[in-house]
């Protein structure tokens, strides 16, 4: 098949899996990336590989749009209404995440450099798979609220934490350890990212003044996120973290940001849907067997960090009691950030790659399907998920 008509069979499967699924009330989310597993290369081959890898752009600019929406959320007037508690929750929910897999792992018996880098991935999430049960479901509530700041954060957290657990890797390998590589290098990459960010938003928020229809302002907007996302290939910086800050200085300096937002997420959703079926056309069901008790551990390790990291940082502000609760079952969901440690893995720890690759593959798969299940489960128990909704 051709690229369009790729395009188009991904598409319609998506629709099509996602109709079947409100009969189980499963979230779209879900039934995209099962829409996506039926017709890829691991089931039915109608996507092949390269078919696949071959629309990475697609993925990428969804990613872009996924920040940015995120981003929006930002808005300082809520930021100083909860204050400092979604910075504590994230540290505590990511470093004890990694802390979990991390002492689990070694415990286990598995090699100490590959304990770290597992504990480091084991940290990212993905806010697409969030957002998107978030929106499915017009979830609102204070676990929502909380929700979208700490997973945009979290991924800050995780570079941070994944170069200093790759630099005293290496080390432990024999390489040389240093201060560069371990606070400089990522400390560049994200101050890099959000000032890059910074600009661009800037220039969306004034420059949207300069147009007076819809159409003109929401062409605006997907040219600076694309542009975005395009400069950090060229530089080397997160297009998550540029792309959030697009949004978040964008949705407070700009007095037509209900407008961008709006036209934004009309454009949007054929995106996200082609997305998570691309994405469920590169899970690889031939991993479940290899990842052994290992992978199975992590698996166990990292929910638990997840889940009691948060109840701990939510106790520590003083949190809402479905906060405490709930919050971090919704952190579950892991794939694009993951898969990208897992491919800096195999470039600069050719030795692990394998056995590292095969059980983030692994997680990826499960938490993947399971994790917006879980998410949506979470939110309605919460009471952030009206009944007419489901």
């Amino acid at each position: 098949m051709n690229t369009l008509l790729t395009i188009g069979v991904a598409m319609a499967c998506g629709l099509l899996v996602s109709r079947l699924a409100r009969l189980v009330k499963l979230p779209n989310v879900t039934a995209f990336l099962v829409a996506g597993l039926l017709i890829g290369p691991c089931v039915a081959g109608i996507i092949t590989k390269e078919q696949s890898e071959a629309m990475g752009i697609i993925s990428e600019a969804a990613l872009g749009f996924i920040a940015y929406a995120i981003g929006g959320e930002f808005k300082l007037s809520y930021l100083k209404k909860i204050g400092k508690a979604p910075i504590t929750i994230t540290m505590f929910q990511g470093l004890t995440t990694a802390f979990c897999v991390d002492v689990g792992l070694i415990l286990l018996g598995v090699d100490v450099p590959m304990a770290l880098l597992l504990g480091a991935i084991a940290l990212a999430t993905a806010p697409a798979a969030t957002l998107m049960v978030v929106r499915q479901y017009k979830a609102h509530g204070p676990v929502t609220q909380m929700l979208l700041p700490v997973v945009a954060m979290d991924d800050a957290l995780g570079l941070m934490v994944f170069s200093i657990s790759a630099s005293v890797a290496q080390a432990l390998l024999g390489g040389e350890m240093t201060v560069q590589s371990m606070l400089v290098s990522p400390l560049i990459e994200i101050v890099g990212s959000l000032a890059l960010g910074s600009a661009l938003g800037l220039v969306l928020a004034f420059g949207a003044r300069f147009f007076a229809s819809r159409g003109n302002k929401l062409a605006l907007s997907i040219a600076l996120v694309l542009a975005g996302v395009g400069l950090c290939d060229l530089w080397g910086l997160s297009s998550l973290l540029v792309c959030m800050m697009i949004g978040a200085v964008m949705v407070n300096l700009s007095q037509q940001h209900e407008v961008l937002m709006e036209q934004c997420d009309r454009f949007t959703p054929p995106l996200f849907l082609l997305f998570f079926v691309l994405s469920g056309a590169e899970l690889d069901l031939s991993v479940l067997p290899a990842v052994g008790l290992t992978g199975v551990c992590y698996l166990l390790l990292r929910s638990i960090g997840k889940w009691g990291g948060t109840m701990l940082g939510a106790l520590a502000v003083h949190a809402d009691g479905n906060v405490r609760k709930y919050l971090g079952l919704t952190l579950l969901p892991q794939a694009g950030v993951a898969i990208g440690m897992a491919q800096m893995v195999s470039i600069r720890f050719p030795t692990l790659a394998s056995q590292i690759s095969t059980i983030v593959l692994a997680g990826v798969l499960v938490f993947e399907l399971t994790g917006p299940i879980i998410t949506k489960l979470a939110l309605t128990k919460a009471g952030e998920i009206q009944p007419a909704a489901k």
